[in-house]
């Protein structure tokens, strides 16, 4: 693909052109930004959404000012080594030490192994991402707007679509694998 058919096929949201741009060519340059900028996790879905949502800001206006004076990898690693560099406090990171929520208190006599609150908590406490934990508490248990949430993570509506998305993805296989240990 040219350059002209790359930032073209981003622009119209051609799922082919985006998933092997981003996915397949892009793959080995975005991983040694990710190993370069950040000091800890950074899942590469993650990355790529929010770059993406960064490029198709304001009617894709980053990619409608490409210029062609260099090639387009070029530009974009220049480009998101700039962004995820401003960004970096806000990108995801997977393996925090750092719990994202307070732990919820014991309520006397609470037998969590008995309650269908405790069967979730016991399902939180497989998942391996705290944040998709905390994402899918303010939305989904303390029904949070998503507007509040966004701006209290200092995200984007739409990364924090995208989280809660894999939130709830991360949520069904460890509660598919539960299901598997119980019937044994």
């Amino acid at each position: 693909m040219s350059d002209e058919e790359i930032i073209q096929g981003l622009i119209v949201m051609d799922n082919r052109v985006t998933k092997e741009f981003f996915f397949e060519k892009c793959r080995p340059l975005f991983c040694s930004i990710i190993s370069l900028i950040f000091d800890y996790e950074v899942d590469y879905d993650e990355f790529v959404n929010e770059l993406y949502v960064y490029l198709m800001e304001n009617d894709a206006q980053k990619l409608r000012n490409f210029e062609y004076r260099s090639s387009v990898y070029t530009w974009l690693k220049i480009l998101a080594i700039r962004y995820f560099i401003k960004k970096k406090s806000q990108v995801i990171d997977g393996s925090s030490h750092h719990p994202l929520y307070d732990e919820i208190e014991k309520m006397p006599g609470h037998e969590k192994d008995n309650t269908a609150g405790g069967d979730l908590e016991r399902l939180f406490e497989k998942m391996s991402t705290e944040r998709y934990v905390y994402v899918i508490r303010k939305l989904l248990l303390e029904e949070w707007t998503p507007e509040r949430l966004a701006k209290e993570m200092m995200i984007t509506k739409a990364n924090l679509y995208n989280i809660k998305r894999r939130a709830m993805a991360q949520l069904t296989r460890v509660a598919i694998n539960d299901i598997k240990e119980y019937g044994k």
